[in-house]
């Protein structure tokens, strides 16, 4: 006997994940992104009016991005599209516009498309897009864990809202838990599972924020103890470090993580906290990142933040990243960690630094300064021309000094602090000035 719909469409969300069983369905079940979701935000008031324009969702995994989209295909009256820019190509696209004029033509309505992982499009893709979502023949909301800043046309986000969706707190995803354990229809309440709250935390804490992530290993560790009729007995910390084992780390080379990361890396660095420097650095090697990309901002920031405070932290620097071409992985992680907690540990100075941006400004809009004659070498046929003539030579004076200009309309570039080395650099060139105002 042929199976009917009601009982396929009942046998297929059966067969659903849980994670997929649990979205939510209304503003009620959904939790979290309280800063853009409460009520009376205007995201939320967009979509209870039937109002979303053309939106960008971006934010980690399992952050409840494509449940809101969901919920919006609930609310709208507009006619409602899903696709994954994964799987379709320009055609499709082509398609999905022509439908949605012939709709609008017909019924005077508009379409919703939503686009999940908009990223993996191409300029081209997201050019044929741009024309009918500023004339408005589609609604666009676009999905993505990326910045939508690094990977989307800049003309589609400026025709479009953007939003951005934080990881879930702890308590976010500690109530998504426990109405999954309790829900008898969607979830897991016909098992009856006793979790011990060390189990709880366990899976809370290693889920990063995922909600996707906490569903997925609760139904893995319930699955796997419980057989038909068999009693589950307490899903305790055993069964949750087995379900979750190993944290996934948000993490692309080329992605917005990847700049997050090696930027808190740096200002924890310039801000003299060792063990925040040297966590960043963990979680970077952890996600595979290229040692070598690390000990370059090391070495940078020796430069620009410590300077002249410590000039030792810059031959260290460079120090380490010849050995870990020499030694490589995973024993450079060691060197990597001397490196980066001795120039986080050193005292700071950007003097160098700005020196070096004022001199580059002095040369592109200061005044023209020729080399005077007494400084211009005296090889070939400089004697001749004069060149070098007058020039006198620090190391046949008192304390190899003497009071000389070396250009003309002086002003002061390199402002040295009293931090570390450069405080005795600082006292010196005091001195050198008072000597020369008593002369």
């Amino acid at each position: 006997m042929k199976q009917t719909s009601f009982l396929v469409n009942a046998a297929n969300e059966k067969n659903k994940p849980l994670a997929a069983r649990m979205i939510p369905r209304d503003f009620d079940e959904f939790v979290g992104q309280d800063d853009i979701l409460g009520k009376g935000k205007l995201l939320r008031r967009l979509i209870e009016t039937d109002n979303l324009g053309s939106v960008i969702f971006f934010g980690p995994p399992g952050t409840g991005k494509s449940a809101l989209a969901k919920i919006v295909a609930s609310k709208t009256k507009s006619y409602f599209e899903e696709a994954n820019a994964v799987t379709i190509g320009i055609i499709d696209i082509r398609r999905i516009i022509e439908t949605a004029k012939t709709k609008a033509e017909i019924s005077g309505k508009r379409t919703i498309l939503m686009l999940d992982e908009i990223h993996h499009f191409n300029r081209l893709q997201q050019d044929a897009l741009l024309p009918d979502v500023e004339r408005g023949v589609i609604t666009l909301i676009g999905i993505t864990t990326e910045n939508p800043f690094f990977y989307i046309n800049a003309a589609i986000i400026s025709r479009s809202t953007v939003f951005e969706f934080k990881p879930l707190s702890k308590e976010a995803l500690l109530h998504i838990l426990e109405a999954a354990l309790k829900d008898k229809k969607n979830g897991l309440g016909n098992f009856k599972v006793k979790m011990s709250e060390e189990a709880k935390e366990h899976l809370l804490a290693n889920a990063c924020g995922d909600a996707r992530k906490v569903l997925n290993a609760l139904e893995v560790g319930v699955l796997s103890k419980i057989g038909d009729g068999e009693d589950l007995g307490v899903f305790d910390i055993s069964i949750a470090q087995e379900s979750i084992q190993k944290r996934t780390i948000l993490y692309s080379r080329s992605g917005d993580a990847h700049y997050d990361y090696i930027s808190a890396f740096i200002k924890s660095m310039r801000g003299t906290d060792p063990n925040a420097t040297v966590y960043w650095m963990a979680k970077m090697l952890e996600a595979g990142e290229d040692p070598r990309f690390i000990v370059r901002r090391i070495i940078i920031c020796a430069s620009e933040d410590v300077g002249m405070a410590d000039p030792k932290a810059l031959t260290l620097a460079v120090s380490a990243l010849n050995a870990i071409e020499f030694i490589g992985m995973p024993e450079a992680r060691v060197i990597l960690a001397e490196a980066a907690i001795y120039v986080a540990c050193a005292p700071k100075s950007n003097a160098s630094y700005v020196a070096v941006e004022k001199a580059l400004s002095e040369v592109r809009n200061g005044k023209v300064r020729n080399v005077p004659a007494y400084l211009k070498g005296a090889n070939l046929n400089g004697k001749e021309l004069g060149h070098g003539q007058g020039y006198k030579y620090p190391h046949d004076y008192e304390r190899h000094y003497v009071q000389q200009d070396y250009w003309t309309d002086p002003v002061e570039l390199y402002v040295p602090t009293k931090e570390g080395y450069e405080g005795k650099i600082r006292e010196r060139l005091l001195g050198i000035r008072k000597k020369e105002n008593k002369v």
